[in-house]
C-alpha cells in the first residue's frame, strides 16, 4: 500500500470521526433546544387557554369552556382537560374521555405555586387506527383566581410531537448533508495535501531507483521551503557529487588504460628498435659505401637513393613512436596563448600560400597567461594545423578562435580549430586521440595521439566537436596560471 493511500485512509478515517462528533453534538444542542422551544410553546399555549376561559372555570361553565376547547383543537392541540381543585376533570375534549388515565388523573402536584407546571412526553395508542401511537408532550399548569392564595384548579394539554419531529428529522437531515458536504471538501483537501507532499517524496523515489540503475544526472525540481525542500537539494547536491566522481573514476580510469597502452607500446618500441635499428644502420653504412663507387652507372645510383628514402622513413616511424612513448619533463613558464599561436601560424605560412588557404583569426582581448611548456604546445597547434591544411581543399579556410572560459573550476583558455574541410566521421571522433589510428593514406596515426598526451600533462583537454558546418573542429581547453 503507497503511502499517498495510507495517509488517506487515516485522514479519512479521522475526518469521518470528527464529522460524527462534531454532528453528534449539533444535533444535540439542536435536539434540545426544538424541545425547548416546543415546551414553551406548550406552555404559553396552556396559559393562554387558562386566561382565555378564566371567567368561565370561575362560575363553572363547562359548556361554555368544552365550547372553546372545541374550536382550538386541531392536528397540533390534541387534547384539553380542565380540573378543579380538587383535581376532578371538569370540561374537556371528546377525544381525550376515551382515554381514562389521561382524563381522569391530574399530574400537577397539590402546592404548585405560580409559574410551576407538570411536563410529560408520552405515546398514546390510537384506538381508531389499531396499531398507531400518538407521541405527545402533554403540559399541565395551575389555575389562580387573583386575591387568593390557593390553587383553584389546573389546566392540562396535550401537543402533538409530530411537528417537533419533523424539526428535528429535517434538522438532521440538513446536519447530515452539511457533515457530508464537509467530509467531501475535507477529503478533496487531504487528497491534495497528500498529492503535493507525496508528489515530491514519489520524485525523489524514482531518482533514487534512476540512481541505482547509475543514472547519476537525475535532478530533482522541488522548489519548496520546507523540509521535503530541503531533502530535495540534498538529493541533488548527492546527485552531482557522484556524477562528478564517476566522471573522475572515469577519467582516471581512461588514464590508466592510456598509461597502460604506453607502457605496453614503450615495450614494444623498445624491442623493435632494439630489433632494427642495428642491421638497418648497417644496411644504411654499406648503402653509402656502395654509393661511393665510381662505378655505379645512374640507374643503380636511383635505386640506392631510393633505398636510402626509405631507410629515413623507418627511422623516423621509429623515432617518432619512441617519443611518443617516452615521458619527457615539461619545461614550463608563463606564456601568452596569442604569442605561441602567431609563431605555429609562422611555421605553416608557406603551406597555406602554396594551396591558397585563407586563415581568419579571432582573439578575445586582455586574455591572461598560461603555464604552459610552449615547444610542447606549439607542437600541438602544429600537428593540427598540419591536418587541416591537408584535409582543405585548394581555396579552402581555417578558422582560430581564441577566447576564455570562466567556470566553477576556474578559468581556462579556449582554443577552436575549424576547416573547411570534409570533416571526421562520427564513428571515427572515439578513436582518432587513439595511437597508430589514421584515415590517412600517409602517417603512422601518432600525431593527435601525442597531442592529447601533452594536453593531458598540462591537465587540460583536446577534443573533436560537433561542427554544424562543414569540416572538422578540435578544441583545446588549457588553464590559466591560477591552475598552476
Amino acid at each position: 500500500m503507497s503511502l499517498r493511500t495510507r495517509f488517506m485512509i487515516y485522514v479519512t478515517a479521522l475526518l469521518v470521526g470528527l464529522v460524527v462528533i462534531v454532528l453528534f453534538v449539533i444535533e444535540e444542542r439542536e435536539v434540545r433546544a426544538i424541545f425547548e422551544e416546543q415546551k414553551e410553546k406548550g406552555i404559553l399555549t396552556a396559559e393562554y387557554i387558562a386566561q382565555l376561559n378564566y371567567d368561565n372555570v370561575i362560575f363553572f361553565d363547562n359548556e361554555s369552556v368544552e365550547e372553546d376547547i372545541a374550536k382550538r383543537i386541531d392536528k397540533n392541540l390534541i387534547y384539553v382537560v380542565f380540573y378543579d381543585r380538587s383535581f376532578k376533570p371538569f370540561a374537556a375534549n371528546e377525544f381525550i374521555k376515551k382515554y381514562y388515565e389521561i382524563y381522569n388523573i391530574s399530574n400537577l402536584d397539590q402546592n404548585a405555586q405560580r409559574g410551576d407546571y407538570f411536563l410529560e412526553t408520552k405515546n398514546i395508542k390510537e384506538k381508531q387506527v389499531p396499531g398507531d401511537y400518538l407521541r405527545i408532550m402533554e403540559i399541565e399548569v395551575p389555575i389562580y383566581v387573583e386575591g387568593s392564595p390557593t390553587r383553584f384548579g389546573s389546566v392540562k394539554i396535550g401537543l402533538s410531537l409530530e411537528e417537533m419531529r419533523a424539526e428535528e428529522l429535517k434538522t438532521r437531515l440538513m446536519l447530515i448533508l452539511i457533515g457530508f458536504t464537509g467530509l467531501l471538501i475535507g477529503v478533496g483537501g487531504a487528497a491534495l495535501l497528500a498529492r503535493r507532499i507525496t508528489k515530491p517524496l514519489d520524485k525523489l523515489v524514482d531518482g533514487t531507483v534512476k540512481i541505482s540503475k547509475g543514472d547519476f544526472s537525475q535532478e530533482i525540481a522541488i522548489d519548496s521551503q520546507d523540509e521535503i525542500g530541503d531533502l530535495a537539494r540534498s538529493f541533488n547536491e548527492m546527485s552531482q557529487q557522484l556524477q562528478l566522481t564517476r566522471k573522475r573514476v572515469e577519467a582516471a580510469n581512461r588514464r590508466l588504460i592510456q598509461a597502460e597502452k604506453l607502457a605496453s607500446i614503450g615495450r614494444i618500441s623498445a624491442s623493435i628498435a632494439h630489433e632494427i635499428r642495428n642491421p638497418l644502420t648497417s644496411v644504411k653504412l654499406n648503402i653509402q659505401k656502395v654509393m661511393e663507387s665510381e662505378n655505379l652507372d645512374d640507374m643503380d645510383r636511383e635505386h640506392l637513393d631510393i633505398s636510402q628514402e626509405g631507410i629515413g622513413h623507418i627511422e623516423n616511424f621509429i623515432k617518432e613512436m619512441l617519443n611518443f612513448t617516452r615521458v619527457s619533463e615539461l619545461q614550463q613558464d608563463f606564456f601568452s596563448v596569442e604569442q605561441i599561436v602567431d609563431e605555429s601560424i609562422k611555421m605553416i605560412r608557406d603551406t597555406l600560400k602554396m594551396k591558397n588557404v585563407e586563415l581568419v583569426k579571432e582573439v578575445q582581448d586582455t586574455l591572461p597567461q598560461v603555464w604552459v611548456d610552449g615547444d610542447k604546445i606549439r607542437q600541438v597547434l602544429l600537428n593540427i594545423f598540419h591536418n587541416a591544411c591537408e584535409a582543405v581543399d585548394e581555396g579552402g579556410k581555417i578558422s582560430l578562435h581564441i577566447s576564455l572560459l570562466k567556470g566553477r573550476r576556474g578559468r581556462k583558455v579556449r582554443i577552436r580549430i575549424t576547416d573547411s574541410g570534409p570533416g571526421i566521421p562520427k564513428n571515427d571522433r572515439d578513436n582518432i586521440f587513439e595511437p597508430f589510428f589514421t584515415t590517412k593514406s600517409t602517417g603512422i596515426g601518432l600525431g593527435l595521439a601525442n597531442a592529447r598526451k601533452i594536453i593531458d600533462q598540462h591537465k587540460g583537454s583536446i577534443r573533436a566537436v560537433f561542427n554544424k558546418h562543414k569540416g572538422a573542429c578540435f578544441e583545446i581547453l588549457i588553464p590559466c596560471e591560477e591552475e598552476k
